[in-house]
Formats: structure tokens, C-alpha cells, sequence
């Protein structure tokens, strides 16, 4: 059955898209969301798929390490249930239920929720370029004993207060660059000592480029794509789970349309039992049966009332199942509601045979798990480029600029004259930013692996997880093709079913109408009446059970060729 898709499209965004649940006043907390996570606007320089991450010293970056506050988990209500309310009864048809499912479903919120937790990877993966920032200042005093007079004093009295910054950031290209700023003041009480304190400054640049392993962005960036297509995978997965999911909801509602017909069904053989059993007991009265007679109807009553018993607690458990399925069940005003489906168990129109090759080719172009294991093997081959880097000689090309400057008071002396030249701190920054006192270096550094044996053990792990993943791709075929020739068949056989069930169903109704024509005429006892009653009830119960069972393969087919959730008109965002 082919339903509108806007309405389904709709009531499918509310569920799969990021949005904040508010629970309207006086109505009970139901279900479980937690407050999305912000990501990065979509634009030419962010991808929105990355989590926002503010950056020092922006105002939302001290909120962020300083003032976050616990995540919110709020429950909210569900919802609209009231607008299919008519007469204090549930009155819901096959669309209007599934759009229910897709709003209150939890196991829906659930397997959404896995595919945020797979999309925070992305995130993790650019950790690597992240720049950090470290400083370190210490003070230290000592005190020692001299051991000759050119250490110009008895006891040396010493005070050290280095201080450095280092900013270290990593490119894409696998480019790491580090600046670094480093001051140190030194106090003592040296009388030879020509700066007291000596102040000293010290500003460095370095780098180190990769040139054979990690080499490139393309190489770098790929724990990046990795994680994308892990993200892909996640969302087939989610997919495949909410087609799963929609097919067990769709097959609860006809469950429940089954067992309300399986109880009209068993109501009318107990009415037509009551009948033939008041009928009984009048001729019974008038002496036309013998008293031995009376006790066939009476059987057959009293079994009549033990099947519609046993069918009325049927539909009560498919209808506890139903609600499970919509979240009615979670909420006071409506877990009791009765219910009114509007749907019919009618028979199939269609009569035109199944293409069981054009069944299975949607089935290969269309199952999200098949659409998930070629993601896989996309995601092997990257896996491949990382292990082939890693058996790469590390090659990086080094280099380093330092400047230094020294300030502070000078003790100028000459004989027994002392003269101080009094300087700060600024002296030593000209001197440092006037490169006067350059210290630079350039180098290669090679690390080359003479036997690399863990490398060596995961490129063949990543060889073999894509051999791996290939076959199961094809064994998946296999499966797929299996399961749609199954159901195609199942679908085939259904249809004739409920066809040779309409049959019978007439028959038995024209044979209770003769066997009831006989009896009035005193050519037949009642014991054949009582049986054709019995045969037409059966057929009536066989051709709803039939009916039932036709839409349920026409259920399954659409599962297993992975159409049912475009032909409900749901669609993932």
C-alpha cells in the first residue's frame, strides 16, 4: 500500500533529526533524549560534521573548560496521539500509525543516537592538528658551601626563576612547526659575577617536515576519512535497523487486524452455535429430538465461548504489542485507550506474477546492509593507504632559528673600582629581536626500520579485513537473492492461498445452507448441520488467517528487497 509520503516524510524528520523535545505542561515524561551536540555551521571552511570546539580565548572557550554544565537528559511527552482521538477511542488507519511509530518509537531515538556517536569520530580524528600551548615557570633557591675563594663567596646564595612557552601545531601536510619563548632571571650573591641578576631571553622557531612517511595530506588526512566512511557504514546500519524496525510495526498492526477479525470470526460461530442450540431445546420441548440429541449443541456452545475467549485475550496481547510499538503504552491517558483500526484484511487485487530477477536486482541496489559492507571495503582501502605509510623509513628534514639576549645589571670592574650599569629585562628582548646573537641549524633525521614486524603484521591484517569483507559482500548476495526468491515465492503462494480460502469459505457456507435446508425438511439430523457450522467457521478463520498472512510476506518482500521504507515514504536525514 503505497501511503502519502509528505506525512511520513514529516513525522520521520521529527524523529531523525537533531532536535530538542519540549514537554508540554501536565503531560507525563516518556521518553529519553539528550541535548544535541552542537556542530559547525555548514559553510566553505567548516565542515559540518565536526563538533564545535571553540578556540582561546573566545568567551564560549572559558565557558566551555570553566562554566559547562552537566547535559540536560530531559523526558519528554508523547505525542500526537490526541489528534487521532474520536469518541475516547484510538482511531488510527495503517498511515497514521506508522507516523505514531516514527515519533514515539524509542528503539528509533536509540539506533539514531548510535549513528551521533559514530559522527563524533570525525571530530576525534582532526585531534591531531589541534595546537596546544605549554608553559612552565619555576623558582628555585640554594644555599651551599663554598670550597675556595673564586666562588666569591663563604656560602653561595643562589635564586633561579626560569620561565618558557612553547605554541606546537601539526599540518595537514604532516608539517610540524613549534615556537618557543624562553626567559630565566638568576640572582647570587657572587661577587665575581658580572650580571646580578642576569636576566635572560630566548626566542626559538623549529620545524620538521616529513618527507618520506606521513607525507602529504592525503596521508594524513585519511584517519579523517575513515572515520567518514565509518560514519557512512553507522548510517546504512541505522537504515537496515529502522527498516527492520517498521517492519515489525507494520506487522504488529496486522496482527491486531488479524486477531479482531479471528474474534468476529469466533463471536459469529458462538452466535450461530446459540442458535442452533435454542433451536435444539425448543424441538427438544416439543418432543421432536430425543433428550441425547441436546447434547451436541451443548458442546459445541460451550466450545464456541472457550474460542472466543482465548481469541479476545489474542487481540488483547496483539493490541499491548501495538501500543508497545507507538509508545502508547508508556503514557496513563492512552495506554488503555481503545483502539479503532480502520484497516481491512481485504483480499489481493494485484494478479500479476512477480519478477523474482527484477525483485532480486532491487534487493542488491537497495538493502542498506549491502550498501553498509561496500562502505566497508571503501574503508579497507584506506586502511590499506595508512599501513602502507606506515612501512615507510622516516625521513624528516629538520631545522631550528634561535635568538638569544642577556640583560640585566652590570658589574663593571676594574681593581677595586665597581661600577654597575644598571638594565632590565628590555635589554635582553632587543637584543633577541635584533638577531644579533642567531643560533640556527638544519639536519636530517632518518629512522629506518631494519625488520618491521608489526607493520608487516597490519598491512596483511588490513589485506585480509578487505578479502574478508569481500567475501562477505558476496556471501550477503547470496543471502539477499535467497531471501527475495524466498519471499517472492511466499508472496506467490499467499495469493493463491487466499484465493482456494475464498473458495472454501463459499463452499462451506453454501454447504451449511443445503445441510440446513435438509434438516428443515427432516431429511438430515442436526449433527451435520452442526458440522458444516464448524467447516464455515474454520474457512472464514483460514481466509483471514490467509489474508493476514498476504500482507505479511507483502511486508517481508518489501524488507528484504529494501523498498519499504521509500514505498511508506520515510526518509533518513
Amino acid at each position: 500500500m503505497l501511503l502519502p509520503r509528505q506525512i511520513i516524510a514529516l513525522a520521520a524528520a521529527l524523529v531523525l533529526t537533531h532536535s530538542t523535545y519540549a514537554q508540554a505542561p501536565g503531560t507525563p515524561a516518556i521518553l529519553g533524549t539528550v541535548e544535541a551536540p552542537q556542530r559547525a555551521f555548514a559553510s566553505a571552511s567548516k565542515d559540518p560534521d565536526i563538533l564545535e570546539s571553540p578556540s582561546f580565548p573566545k568567551q564560549n572557550w572559558f565557558k566551555r573548560h570553566f562554566a559547562e554544565p552537566l547535559p540536560r537528559v530531559e523526558l519528554r511527552g508523547t505525542s500526537k496521539f490526541d489528534d487521532f482521538v474520536i469518541d475516547n477511542k484510538l482511531e488510527i488507519s495503517l498511515r497514521s500509525y506508522l507516523q505514531l511509530v516514527l515519533v514515539n518509537n524509542v528503539d528509533i531515538d536509540i539506533q539514531r543516537l548510535a549513528v551521533e556517536i559514530t559522527r563524533n569520530s570525525i571530530t576525534r580524528a582532526y585531534a591531531p592538528f589541534d595546537p596546544f600551548f605549554t608553559g612552565n615557570f619555576n623558582s628555585t633557591r640554594t644555599k651551599t658551601p663554598t670550597t675556595n675563594q673564586l666562588e666569591g663567596a663563604q656560602t653561595l646564595n643562589q635564586l633561579v626563576q626560569p620561565m618558557n612557552f612553547q605554541y606546537n601545531q601539526t599540518m595537514s601536510n604532516g608539517l610540524q612547526y613549534n615556537l618557543g619563548f624562553n626567559a630565566s632571571k638568576t640572582s647570587t650573591n657572587n661577587s665575581f659575577a658580572f650580571f646580578n641578576p642576569a636576566l635572560n631571553a630566548q626566542m626559538s622557531m623549529g620545524f620538521t617536515m616529513p618527507l618520506l612517511r606521513n607525507r602529504g595530506k592525503e596521508v594524513n588526512m585519511l584517519p579523517v576519512s575513515i572515520a567518514r566512511s565509518r560514519v557512512r557504514v553507522s548510517t546504512e546500519q541505522f537504515r537496515n535497523q529502522l527498516l527492520n524496525i517498521m517492519a515489525q510495526a507494520e506487522n504488529a498492526y496486522w496482527d491486531v487486524v488479524g486477531a479482531r477479525e479471528t474474534l468476529r470470526v469466533q463471536e459469529k460461530a458462538l452466535e450461530l452455535s446459540g442458535e442452533a442450540l435454542k433451536r435444539s431445546k425448543k424441538e427438544l420441548e416439543l418432543g421432536a429430538i430425543s433428550p441425547l440429541d441436546i447434547y451436541q449443541p451443548e458442546a459445541n456452545y460451550a466450545s464456541s465461548e472457550i474460542q472466543v475467549l482465548q481469541a479476545r485475550f489474542r487481540l488483547q496481547q496483539s493490541e499491548d504489542a501495538l501500543r508497545r510499538q507507538m509508545g502508547a503504552d508508556l503514557d496513563p491517558k492512552f495506554r488503555n485507550m481503545a483502539l479503532v483500526l480502520t484497516e481491512q484484511p481485504l483480499p489481493p487485487t494485484d494478479e500479476r506474477e512477480i519478477d523474482r530477477e527484477d525483485s532480486v536486482a532491487k534487493g542488491l541496489r537497495m538493502r542498506p546492509d549491502l550498501s553498509a559492507n561496500r562502505f566497508r571495503v571503501s574503508q579497507d582501502d584506506l586502511s590499506l593507504k595508512q599501513a602502507s605509510n606506515a612501512l615507510r623509513p622516516d625521513l624528516a628534514l629538520r631545522g631550528n632559528y634561535t635568538s638569544t639576549g642577556r640583560g640585566g645589571d652590570f658589574f663593571q670592574r676594574n681593581g677595586n673600582n665597581v661600577t654597575v650599569l644598571r638594565g632590565g629585562f628590555v635589554d635582553a628582548l632587543d637584543q633577541v629581536f635584533g638577531f644579533g646573537f642567531p643560533i640556527y641549524s638544519f639536519g636530517l633525521t632518518m629512522r629506518l626500520p631494519i625488520r618491521d614486524r608489526a607493520a608487516t603484521a597490519n598491512y596483511a591484517d588490513a589485506v585480509l579485513a578487505k578479502r574478508q569483507d569481500v567475501l562477505q559482500g558476496r556471501s550477503l548476495e547470496q543471502t539477499i537473492r535467497q531471501q527475495v526468491l524466498n519471499a517472492v515465492s511466499q508472496v506467490e503462494s499467499s495469493k493463491a492461498s487466499v484465493k482456494l480460502a475464498t473458495v472454501a469459505r463459499d463452499l462451506a457456507f453454501k454447504q451449511l445452507e443445503a445441510e440446513q435446508k435438509k434438516y428443515d425438511l427432516g431429511t438430515q439430523i442436526i449433527f451435520f448441520v452442526l458440522d458444516a457450522q464448524t467447516r464455515l467457521v474454520n474457512a472464514e478463520a483460514q481466509l483471514v488467517n490467509t489474508t493476514i498472512q498476504y500482507r505479511r510476506n507483502q511486508i517481508n518482500l518489501l524488507r528484504v528487497t529494501g523498498e519499504l521504507l521509500d514505498e511508506r515514504g520515510i526518509e533518513v536525514q
